[in-house]
C-alpha cells in the first residue's frame, strides 16, 4: 500500500475557506441527551412523589419502604440508560465517541448499581417494620413468595459479578476475552429484572403514562442493542464480505493485517476510527477486539496494525489470506469529524501511533501544517511511511525515542532535560490555535492532556483515544 493516498472526506473546505464541520450537530446531541437523562429522573421522582411517597417519609417503616421505591426507580431508569451507551447508537457514538461513552458507561453504571443496593436495602429493612433483626428472615420471605423476585435476585447476582470484575484492580488480572465474555452477563441481568419490576412495582403501572414511559424505555434500550449491536455488524460483515489478503510483520510483536472486500467505498469509516474485529478461522472468534486502522481507507482495502498483548491480538500473526471477517463499527471520534482547526498536531505512543498514520495520510493540510510527535521505546512503527508522507506532503515529523524517563512524564528519556510543557511549546509553539489528537496508554494520555492544557490548549482542541478495556 502507499504511503501516500488521497485524503478522506475532510471538513475543511479549500473552496470557501470555511469549516464545514458537524460541531453544533454533535454538541446539540450531547446538550439534548444530557436534558433526556435529567427529565427522564425528573419524571420517575415526580411519578414516586405524586403516588404518595414524599408523605409516606413520615412514617418510619413507610419512610424505608418509600425510599427504597425511589432508589429501586432511579436505579432502574440508569440501568437502562447504562445499557444505550452502549449500545452503538449512531448519534451518540458520533457526537460522544467511544471513549467518553465508555467513562459514562461505567460512571452511570456504578450509581445504577449503589442505587439498586440501597433499594434492596432500604425496600427489605421496610418490610421488616424497620427492624434489622427481622431483616433476613424477611428477605428470605421476599425472595421466594414474591413474583418474580427469584428471577430478580438471579439478576442481581449477574449485575454483582459485572461490576467487581469491572473493578481496575480485577480487570488488571483478567485477560480481555474473559472480561469481556463476563461482561455480556450483564444483558442476562438487566433482562431477569424485568418481570419483578413490571408485577411488584407499583409505580411502573400506577398510571397509563408510567406504563408506557418504562415499556417504551425498555422497548428502546433492547431494539437499540439488537440493531446496532447485532443486526447492523451482520449487515455490514455480508454486504463488504471482508477478507484478510495478508498479513505482514511490522516490528517485534507487531503485525499488520490487509483487509479487501465488495463495495468498501460505502463502508462509513474515515481515518482514525477503530472497529472490532472477528477472524473466523480460529477458536475465540465470537470475541470482538477493537483494533484501529493504521491508513487511511481508500475505498479499496484497510488495514488495521496491531501488537501482540493478549491471547487474541497475538493468534492475529497466524492468520491466513481468505480469512473470513466480521466487523462491526466504525467508531470514535479521533477522525477528520473532531477537527475545527486549519493546523494540526498528532502525538502517539507506541503502538498508539496507529491511528493518527491512518490520520497523517487521511487529512487534509498544507506543508508545515501537521506535526507529528511520535514516542517510542526501541524503533518506530510506519519510520519510511512517515518519511515518505514529510516528502510528498509536508508533514513535520518529531521522533521522541526511549522509556519514559519519568512516572508523570509523556517524554522519552532521549529528548533532553527540558519539563514536558516547555519542550512542547518549543516544537509546537503555535499549539493553542492547532487540534491535537493524541492516542496511547490511558495514564501517558493523561499527562499529555495536562501538559496541552498548561501550553494553552483548548479542551475542545484536544481529541483522544486510549488504550484500556
Amino acid at each position: 500500500m502507499s504511503a501516500v493516498a488521497t485524503p478522506s472526506v475532510d471538513p475543511w473546505t479549500r473552496r470557501t475557506g470555511r469549516w464545514a464541520r458537524p460541531a453544533q450537530r454533535d454538541a446539540g446531541v450531547r446538550a439534548g441527551s444530557l436534558v433526556a437523562l435529567w427529565l427522564g429522573l425528573l419524571l420517575v421522582t415526580w411519578w414516586w412523589a405524586a403516588g404518595g411517597g414524599i408523605a409516606d417519609l413520615s412514617g418510619w417503616e413507610t419512610g424505608l419502604t418509600s425510599l427504597g421505591r425511589l432508589s429501586g426507580l432511579l436505579a432502574s431508569d440508569l440501568l437502562l440508560v447504562q445499557v444505550l451507551l452502549m449500545a452503538r447508537l449512531p448519534l451518540l457514538e458520533q457526537a460522544v465517541g467511544q471513549d467518553r461513552l465508555a467513562v459514562l458507561h461505567r460512571l452511570v453504571g456504578f450509581i445504577s448499581f449503589s442505587l439498586m443496593l440501597a433499594h434492596i436495602g432500604l425496600i427489605t429493612w421496610g418490610y421488616a417494620a424497620g427492624s434489622l433483626l427481622r431483616t433476613p428472615a424477611t428477605a428470605w420471605e421476599l425472595t421466594v413468595h414474591y413474583p418474580g423476585m427469584l428471577l430478580a435476585v438471579a439478576g442481581t447476582a449477574c449485575l454483582v459479578m459485572v461490576v467487581l470484575t469491572s473493578l481496575r484492580a480485577a480487570r488488571a488480572r483478567l485477560r480481555y476475552e474473559s472480561w469481556h465474555l463476563l461482561h455480556l452477563y450483564a444483558y442476562l441481568g438487566v433482562g431477569l429484572a424485568l418481570p419483578h419490576q413490571l408485577w411488584t412495582g407499583r409505580e411502573f403501572l400506577a398510571s397509563t403514562a408510567a406504563t408506557v414511559y418504562w415499556w417504551s424505555l425498555w422497548a428502546l434500550a433492547a431494539g437499540a442493542v439488537l440493531v446496532w449491536r447485532v443486526g447492523l455488524p451482520l449487515v455490514r460483515s455480508a454486504r463488504h464480505r471482508l477478507r484478510v489478503s495478508a498479513v505482514v510483520p511490522e516490528a517485534e510483536g507487531v503485525v499488520s493485517v490487509y483487509l479487501t472486500g465488495r463495495s468498501l467505498e460505502r463502508l462509513p469509516v474515515e481515518a482514525g476510527q477503530f472497529a472490532s474485529w472477528r477472524f473466523l478461522s480460529r477458536p475465540g472468534w465470537t470475541r470482538a477486539h477493537p483494533y484501529s486502522l493504521s491508513a487511511a481507507p481508500d475505498g479499496r482495502s484497510l488495514r488495521i496494525t496491531v501488537k501482540a498483548l493478549g491471547d487474541g491480538s497475538a493468534a492475529l500473526a497466524s492468520l491466513r489470506p481468505g480469512t473470513p471477517v466480521l466487523v462491526e463499527g466504525p467508531f470514535g471520534r479521533l477522525s477528520p469529524r473532531a477537527r475545527t482547526q486549519r493546523r494540526v498536531a498528532l502525538i502517539g505512543a507506541g503502538v498508539g501511533i496507529t491511528p493518527l498514520r491512518a490520520l497523517a495520510e487521511g487529512l487534509s493540510y498544507g506543508p508545515g501544517d501537521a506535526v507529528l510527535l511520535h514516542r517510542f521505546t526501541d524503533r518506530p512503527l510506519f519510520g519510511a511511511e512517515f518519511a515518505a508522507l514529510a516528502r510528498d506532503r509536508g508533514l513535520r515529523v518529531l521522533e521522541l525515542p526511549g522509556p519514559r524517563r519519568a512516572p508523570d512524564s509523556w517524554l522519552g528519556d532521549g529528548v533532553g532535560t527540558a519539563d514536558d510543557v516547555t519542550a512542547l511549546r518549543f516544537w509546537v509553539p503555535d499549539l493553542a490555535s492547532r487540534d491535537v489528537y493524541v492516542c496511547g496508554p490511558e495514564a501517558w494520555t493523561a499527562d499529555v492532556r495536562r501538559s496541552c492544557a498548561a501550553a494553552g490548549l483548548p479542551p475542545a482542541q484536544f481529541h483522544a483515544e486510549t488504550f484500556r478495556w
